[in-house]
């Protein structure tokens, strides 16, 4: 109870200061513009959060070596900035690919530089590793990391270009060496976790009027089918869509689709949280029947909960194919009773972490904001900040066994 009690006051503190947050967005806000943050180098040696790069705080941990030759090589993307110099001192273009979010916190970067010093671009030493100049551990052999310094070479600009990148969002910055600073992020899998799971673009949901409309096409507002019981069991209902955890319209991702013998298909990602069953999936669905696992848990065999329509109950239908497949387009509704049926199976809005109560519970003061007219924060594109914010609390104070671990993992190392 201190735990849950801990986690929605630290919540609650967030809502309060969300009206200020906003007031930096455009417009007169709701006070007096905040004068411009005073940026301080990093100094030498000195990292940026304060923990081991390897960590869930900072890039998180490794996944393994990439190679040409290896499936996951296509996860890499070269970055062609014309505002970016790359030594590229093997020719074979390496220093270029990274992963996508390595490329647009570079990118990002890049501005910085530019507006910082005038004249002056970023230049990237090192990149991708295919030659093994690195120790084993390095990030560099999975196009997470970078080594940076600026076209001038000015070593007495190195801490505070360590300092931009901070800024820029990397998700860990060393200021290494006189020569260059290093710097890294997380996995695009980590991210997914992190940002709450999702689903594809064109899966479909039921409106209050019959109709069906694809994920991307939805809007905070509407009512969507979903489960009376936050526990995925109970009379089925229409819910208002009070916000979307995460909005990522172009994203590419891969997905666990589940297929069951009803003929229903659901695509979500690997941390997202879904209803199964066990055992007989023939008769109505008994909630203690019911648990929350991640969707890279669920089993063959296993029943999920397929919905047939408003002032009904759901019946189980049991798994019969899992595949993977890649899709376009990440989208998170966030309904006010936490389910949401997608594609006639009904799923839980949560993800990460596998307690749907406690998400539930935790995401209490999002809907009483919401209730009371609040401001919510909606966002054109990216992750809310309430599940973020929630996220950066519950990895400090909650067990690293109930999250995914592919956001979790390595808390020690």
């Amino acid at each position: 109870m201190r735990l849950l009690a801990l986690l929605g006051l630290l919540a609650s503190c967030a809502l309060l200061l969300a009206p200020a947050a906003q007031a930096c967005g455009p417009g007169r806000g709701y006070g007096k513009r905040r004068p411009p943050k005073k940026l301080t180098p990093l100094s030498l040696k000195q990292f940026s959060p304060n923990v081991a790069e390897k960590t869930l705080g900072a890039s998180g941990r490794l996944e393994g070596k990439i190679t040409r030759n290896s499936e996951r090589f296509k996860e890499l993307t070269p970055n062609y900035n014309p505002d970016i110099i790359f030594k590229d001192e093997e020719n074979t273009g390496a220093d270029r690919l990274m992963t996508q979010r390595c490329k647009d916190k570079l990118n990002s970067l890049a501005i910085s530089v530019m507006n910082m010093w005038p004249g002056v671009k970023l230049r990237v030493t090192e990149g991708w590793d295919e030659d093994g100049n690195h120790f084993d551990d390095s990030l560099h052999y999975e196009g997470r990391a970078v080594d940076i310094t600026t076209s001038d070479r000015d070593r007495n600009k190195y801490g505070m270009l360590a300092r931009l990148a901070v800024e820029a969002g990397f998700d860990w910055v060393y200021y290494e060496s006189k020569a260059h600073v290093h710097c890294s992020v997380k996995s695009e899998h980590s991210v997914a976790a992190k940002t709450g799971g999702c689903f594809p673009g064109g899966a479909l949901v039921t409106l209050e009027d019959g109709s069906r409309k694809a994920m991307r096409e939805l809007q905070p507002g509407e009512r969507v089918l979903a489960s009376l019981q936050s526990d995925g069991n109970g009379q089925l209902l229409y819910s208002e869509v009070i916000a979307f955890l995460d909005r990522s319209p172009a994203a590419r991702q891969q997905f666990y689709t589940l297929v069951t013998d009803s003929g229903a298909t659901l695509s979500l990602t690997a941390a997202h949280l879904v209803f199964v069953a066990e055992g007989n999936c023939s008769g109505p669905v008994a909630s203690s029947q019911l648990q929350t696992v991640f969707a890279s848990q669920v089993q063959l065999g296993q029943c999920v909960v397929w919905a047939r329509g408003a002032g009904q109950e759901g019946h189980l239908s049991r798994v019969s194919r899992i595949k993977m497949k890649q899709d376009t387009g990440l989208f998170a509704p966030l309904t006010r009773h936490g389910t949401v049926v997608v594609n006639d199976i009904v799923s839980s809005c949560y993800a990460a972490t596998d307690q749907h109560r406690l998400a539930h519970w935790a995401f209490g003061p999002l809907r009483a904001l919401h209730s009371w007219g609040g401001p919510m924060g909606h966002q054109a594109e990216g992750v809310h900040w309430y599940p973020s914010l929630l996220h950066w609390v519950g990895s400090r104070i909650l067990n690293p066994k109930h999250f995914h671990p592919w956001g979790m993992m390595d808390i020690d190392r």
